[in-house]
């Protein structure tokens, strides 16, 4: 071949979610893949990781008998544009991975081949970079499993009469690793690999590595290192831990790719920012005035708007959508911090913190749902990072951030029907005259901007996301985002969350 040769084209790569499972062992009526967690369907978050992910081509979905229409309407309702097909999965997993097989290989020329990702509907938390490195693997292998060292030591054991389990060997715990998902193949291999188990009598498998480990001995299955956060959820527990694994992660908003990107975005578009006065709010404000968005910033000290009042927030949402005959967004930065132990604090603060921080916001998304129907629009709210535990003399204000999130994941949830987003910003320590006031004035750069967190928030609101906490944290010079996996963000925002107020 000569150097001018054009290189063989890339294969095709299909994600294929096997979503076969009832849902039993959760204890539940419908299969466990439909429960929701953060606003979705498990499933739907799920292909929503493939839907972004840019080293998926298509995906199709193994469903359990019954269910197909079920997440038919998850992905029309969605907009999953990637997701091509829903089939009815076997009575077996061995069945369902021979449907998805068969299904994989229509249309294909002789001789063609394309990559395959198998992966649990039910691991709803998988990184972008896992599917990376499974199709990046696939260059140079024809079989790929995902796995994660045992941090805890595992045995064997044998039964012994009625007496109960006995140790029969403790293995190397350097050389085990516990499977996950995705595997990935060529679609050839896998293939030929059920093809050979066909012949056996005995044949049964829980997971597609294993046959082409028994069937087809020759083919290394090299290993993609997992990550801790790519959990199951199978077992009653799970669904919990799964749910404050989505309150607690760091979601990030895709950036827009140009300045002329916010301008078609924010372009005729009204925004109605409580709390507009001055730090984030007035930030958030200018950005979006300065992309042509018609904006309406509100604030005490500058319209008279009072947050606590219903009347105040009601009129100027009447008067917004008056004027211009739409609401898109909603945003309430306003909120109060006071210091102080409980049973020294007055009753005049601690109603004045509530109606603030939790009652106002509840007016404001009740008194703008009307509006954000018709646009399917977004309401978006704010917490703090003290929100994942309280503090002593915080007690009013992390437990009023804190429900701004569990308000965020309800309301998600009860208005996906209407398709209006909400989301909650999780700004860590930011340079605001509300902090400077409680606080004073801190050392220059161990701060957040409040313009930063603005921009972050204009993201949000041009984002598809819904039921989200997303941090916005200072970037480590030291360190890119994309060194450190998914769960290692994660597990750094939650501890630094401790210390920061």
């Amino acid at each position: 071949m000569s150097a001018t040769s054009a290189s063989p084209a890339k294969p095709r790569t299909t994600a294929v979610v096997l979503a076969g499972g009832t849902g039993q062992r959760v204890g539940l009526s419908i299969p466990k893949q439909l429960l929701k967690i953060a606003g979705k369907a498990v499933i739907e978050h799920t292909l929503w990781i493939f839907e972004q992910s840019d080293s998926i081509d298509d995906v199709i979905v193994l469903m359990a008998p019954g269910y197909v229409p079920d997440v038919e309407k998850i992905v029309a309702k969605a907009g999953l544009t990637k997701v091509t097909r829903v089939i009815e999965g076997g009575t077996t997993r061995n069945e369902t991975t021979e449907r998805a097989i068969a299904a994989l290989g229509e249309g294909l020329a002789e001789g063609e081949d394309r990559n395959v990702l198998f992966h649990d509907a039910v691991r709803p938390l998988l990184s972008q970079h896992v599917i990376k490195d499974c199709v990046d693997a696939l260059g140079r292998y024809a079989a790929v499993d995902v796995a994660i060292p045992s941090a805890d030591t595992i045995i064997v054991t044998r039964t012994h009469g009625g007496d109960g389990e006995f140790i029969t060997d403790v293995p190397d715990r350097s050389r085990l690793r516990r499977g996950q998902t995705p595997q990935a193949f060529k679609l050839s291999t896998i293939r030929r690999a059920y093809e050979v188990a066909a012949g056996d009598p005995n044949f049964q498998a829980t997971d597609d590595c294993s046959v082409v480990l028994k069937y087809l001995p020759d083919v290394p299955i090299y290993v993609v290192a997992g990550d801790e956060y790519n959990m199951k959820v199978t077992q009653p527990v799970d669904v919990f831990i799964a749910d404050k694994l989505f309150q607690l992660a760091s979601t990030a908003a895709p950036q827009q790719v140009s300045e002329d990107a916010y301008r078609e975005l924010l372009a005729d578009k009204t925004l109605v920012v409580f709390g507009g006065s001055y730090g984030i709010g007035a930030d958030i404000a200018r950005l979006a005035e300065g992309y042509g968005a018609k904006v309406y910033a509100l604030g005490r000290s500058t319209t008279g708007t009072h947050v606590e009042n219903p009347e105040h927030v009601d009129d100027a949402l009447s008067r917004a959508y008056g004027e211009t005959g739409r609401i898109d967004y909603v945003i309430n930065t306003a909120g109060v911090l006071r210091i102080g132990k409980l049973a020294e604090t007055d009753n005049t603060t601690i109603q004045e913190a509530l109606n603030v921080n939790y009652l106002a916001p509840v007016q404001i998304a009740r008194a703008s749902y009307k509006y954000l129907v018709e646009t399917k629009g977004q309401l978006l709210l704010y917490t703090s990072s003290s929100y994942t535990r309280g503090r002593a003399e915080y007690s009013l204000y992390s437990s009023t951030k804190a429900a701004m999130v569990n308000l965020t994941q309800a309301l998600s949830d009860e208005w996906a029907g209407e398709a209006i987003r909400v989301n909650c910003v999780n700004p860590e320590r930011t340079a605001t005259p509300m902090r400077t006031k409680a606080f004073g004035q801190e050392p220059e750069g161990s701060l957040l901007s409040s313009e930063a967190v603005a921009r972050t928030s204009l993201d949000v609101l041009l984002s598809e996301l819904t039921g989200h906490v997303i941090d916005v944290r200072q970037q480590d010079p030291t360190r890119g985002a994309s060194e450190a996996s998914d769960f290692e963000q994660a597990l750094a925002a939650v501890l630094d969350r401790q210390e920061d107020v």
